[in-house]
């Protein structure tokens, strides 16, 4: 392909770079499926450069992963005989290399949302190329969504051009407008599976240990070994320390590493030497590690999930789905046949899930909420997202920057919103810095942005001051890059001096998390979160003492995490903070026997700040507490009467049959609406055993006035007025459906079945004999005279012989009684 660029080397991604490029002069889009080993992140963007729309406009690249960046660009700049900085450049957060002489510049994901927020029309950017955009980062979905609608508004000449390993192209392609498809064989070499199983009463590590082992005993050339993360990598590293042969050289790699760490895990081993790169799955796409033939993957992945009901988002371990344990595979054959050892069995891979679920359903979206406000879009259909994200998440994350003053009521960007939106962070840490740098204390708000954003900074300590002071002194190159960024912020911000007050630090992060406010509660290390939520702290941390504190950090899944980062805090700190937030009231518990306690409580959300026991508790307090035991009881326990059970029955059969304009008073409508029909009648109850019947009728009554009871009356009555005058309650809850027990003897003379609903519906007659047991049951008191009556006659004469039995019980005169003495 000499006429595209001096490549050194043929790659199989080179048999589509014409057909690409001819697809390009055409369309705005393209989309590009390319197998692993093919060579499209670093040989594409070469071929564009010769491309005629380009003139001499940018090719950003887009990549989900620093360390894939810094990789891509020195690797193209190798390919042109150049440094990294000069044709092709990169961009990622602490580090860049770029010069006016740079036409590639190779930036991650989170990078271009700043760049295209920075500047909408792209000034200077011919196109854009989305790698390994299988991945679905949010940050990733944003900048498709965000370009497209450039393009759409702006830039018809922008080439937007989406590639991926593993990708649903007809998806993509038709999201692009119908863009054409271009597909690549990747170059991959044989990869032998085998399936070592694994334990589940036995930890990963010592299980990777054993697999490593093996495989520097069995195979050659360097390995490649999968963890979840960081603690998993130092403690196999720990446990291999002193155990392998000298020729054998552990390099971590993962997110927390400074770049100089991180590029020197993935160079080629030094000659003689095998190299054993424990990775996460920061090592998983986008890269060549030079001289790996062995992987070893345990099938593990550790990926954020938030959860909208309490705000946070927490790290969980999840098996890996088939496409990344594939992709993971597919890393032992990229340069030579290989080995993957799989620590699960053949038969599990079936039961793996497809594809990891896109970002943007389970992420945090705050950012992204503002993001899409300063772009001027308040509802996330109006973009082209290749998924919607979740209302609950959106809500949530609308909420807090609602709380954050950066929207207002109507969801519009603020003036302290779009000074949020210029900060490249997290919106709680930004809305932090800004208020800090207000006061004066910007620099150590920047500082612990910092350290939040970028794992590994200041170290591990749950003190976010030791962290802190341990950043301070830290030389390293990645502590110098990061306090370079730290004081960019703080430029942005309005500036400052650049003077560490560690003290400061609690209050400080309760800018940023108001609703991690946490107050130690019961056994030391045991707090709970202004949100209700629980966290633990190891006992014997000084930290564990604090009676209050500001939790930046809190992993796990169960109502109580664990804090891995936080501060202390003091009551006048939060009195200062929450002032308008704080409230006074009574709070009313009852005793298990159902008596009265009371306290008058000073609180900040869920954090009491003061309580002491009161006699005079606020009579709505009261009312609130025993409406609460009722809830927790149930409607059932209260003391209904007979006859009130059986209005709500009837009620109940009435609504069923056509009346549904009366009151619902079932157990479940009555316990929803409990604080409207039953509070108002419970003044001056101040036990749960003294609600009684009445007040139940009251209530009743309340629920159902006149009109209703006359409606209710007349369609489904309490009684039947049998001929002889007497009033027969009708049972609406038997089994078979409202029914009326009654003496056939008091039925003389009745020709018409009894029946109520206007008619409608005829009452189940349990006929009774003088000694009121049932003799017949019968939904055709006409049918039963005329037939069976004989029958029953003869039985009950020889019963009852002083009782009438007349032949013609229709002619007969109803009774309650039996014969006078003499007939």
């Amino acid at each position: 392909m000499p006429d595209l660029c001096p490549f050194k080397t043929e790659l199989p991604i080179d048999g589509v770079l014409e057909p690409l490029l001819a697809a390009l002069e055409t369309s705005s889009n393209a989309v590009l499926v390319a197998e692993p080993g093919a060579g499209k992140t670093t040989r594409v963007p070469l071929a564009l450069l010769s491309a005629s729309w380009r003139q001499d406009g940018k090719i950003l690249v887009l990549e989900p992963r620093r360390l894939a960046a810094r990789a891509a660009a020195r690797r193209m700049a190798f390919e042109l005989g150049e440094k990294p900085g000069e044709t092709v450049g990169y961009r990622v957060r602490m580090d860049k290399k770029v010069s006016a002489r740079t036409r590639i510049e190779v930036v991650t994901e989170g990078v271009f949302t700043r760049l295209v927020l920075d500047d909408p029309e792209l000034s200077g950017a011919a196109a854009v190329l989305f790698d390994e955009f299988h991945e679905r980062s949010l940050d990733g979905d944003l900048g498709l969504a965000l370009a497209l609608d450039v393009q759409s508004a702006l830039r018809p000449d922008l080439r937007l051009l989406p590639m991926s390993a593993t990708l649903d192209a007809a998806a993509v392609s038709e999201r692009l407008g119908n863009a054409p498809v271009l597909e690549s064989k990747g170059r991959s070499f044989p990869v032998e599976t085998q399936y070592l199983g694994r334990s589940a009463n036995e930890r990963i590590e010592p299980q990777v240990v054993r697999a490593i082992r093996q495989a520097v005993s069995m195979e050659t050339g360097s390995i490649l070994v999968f963890l979840p993360g960081q603690a998993e990598i130092k403690r196999v590293a720990d446990q291999l320390s002193g155990t392998l042969p000298a020729d054998c050289q552990v390099a971590p790699l993962y997110g927390g590493l400074d770049g100089k760490a991180q590029d020197a895990a993935i160079r080629p081993a030094d000659p003689g030497s095998r190299k054993i790169v424990l990775a996460t799955s920061i090592a998983q796409t986008s890269l060549t590690i030079e001289g790996v033939r062995v992987v070893i993957d345990c099938g593990l992945a550790r990926v954020p999930k938030f959860e909208p009901q309490t705000g946070l988002t927490r790290l969980e371990t999840v098996r890996v789905s088939r496409a990344s344990a594939d992709q993971r595979r597919g890393r032992a054959g990229r340069t030579e046949a290989g080995v993957c050892y799989r620590l699960w069995d053949a038969a599990q891979t079936a039961a793996l899930p497809a594809a990891e679920a896109p970002e943007i359903l389970e992420a945090d979206l705050t950012g992204l909420v503002l993001d899409l406000a300063a772009w001027g879009t308040f509802d996330p259909e109006d973009l082209p997202f290749p998924d919607q994200p979740p209302r609950a998440a959106w809500t949530e994350a609308k909420a807090l920057l609602t709380d954050l003053h950066a929207l207002d009521k109507e969801g519009r960007l603020t003036g302290p919103g779009k000074a949020l939106a210029r900060l490249p962070l997290h919106p709680r840490l930004s809305h932090m810095v800004l208020e800090a740098a207000a006061s004066g204390q910007g620099y150590t708000a920047a500082l612990m942005a910092l350290i939040i954003s970028e794992p590994g900074l200041g170290g591990r300590d749950q003190d976010m001051r030791v962290r802190l002071q341990t950043l301070e002194r830290d030389t390293s190159q990645r502590a110098k890059d990061g306090k370079a960024l730290a004081s960019r912020w703080l430029a942005s911000a309005g500036g400052g001096a650049k003077q560490l007050e560690t003290e400061s630090a609690g209050y400080l992060l309760a800018l940023a998390y108001p609703d991690r406010v946490a107050q130690a509660r019961g056994q030391t290390g045991r707090f709970r979160l202004a949100n209700g939520r629980g966290a633990d702290l190891e006992p014997g941390h000084p930290l564990a003492a604090a009676a209050f504190m500001t939790v930046a950090d809190i992993q796990g899944k169960a109502a109580s995490g664990r804090i891995q980062l936080g501060a202390p805090l003091t009551m006048a700190e939060i009195e200062d903070l929450f002032a308008g937030d704080i409230l006074t009231e009574d709070v009313v518990q009852l005793t298990p026997e159902g008596a009265m306690r009371a306290r008058r409580v000073t609180r900040y959300k869920a954090v009491e700040l003061e309580a002491r026991p009161i006699q005079d508790p606020d009579p709505d307090a009261v009312t609130r507490a025993l409406m609460g035991e009722v809830k927790r009881r149930g409607i059932s326990r209260l003391p209904w009467t007979k006859d009130q059970a059986r209005l709500r029955t009837r009620v109940a059969y009435a609504r069923h049959n056509g009346a549904a304009d009366l009151p619902d008073l079932t157990d479940q409508a009555l316990l929803q609406t409990l604080d409207a029909w039953l509070a108002p009648y419970l003044a001056g109850v101040t036990h749960i055993g003294k609600i009684d019947a009445a007040m139940l009728g009251n209530a009743l009554a309340g629920l159902l006035p006149y009109d209703a009871a006359a409606q209710l009356e007349e369609l489904a009555p309490s009684h039947f007025t049998a001929p002889t005058g007497s009033l027969v309650p009708i049972d609406y809850g038997a089994a078979a459906g409202p029914t009326l027990s009654v003496r056939v003897q008091e039925l003389y003379g009745l020709t018409t079945h009894p029946a109520i609903c206007d008619g409608q519906l005829p009452l189940i007659l349990e006929l009774l004999s003088p000694a009121h047991r049932a003799i017949q049951v019968t939904k055709d008191l006409p049918g039963f005279w005329t037939g069976s009556w004989s029958d029953v006659k003869a039985d009950m004469k020889g019963r009852y012989p002083k009782h009438p039995w007349p032949d013609d019980p229709t002619t007969a005169e109803a009774t309650r009684r039996a014969k006078p003495r003499g007939t």
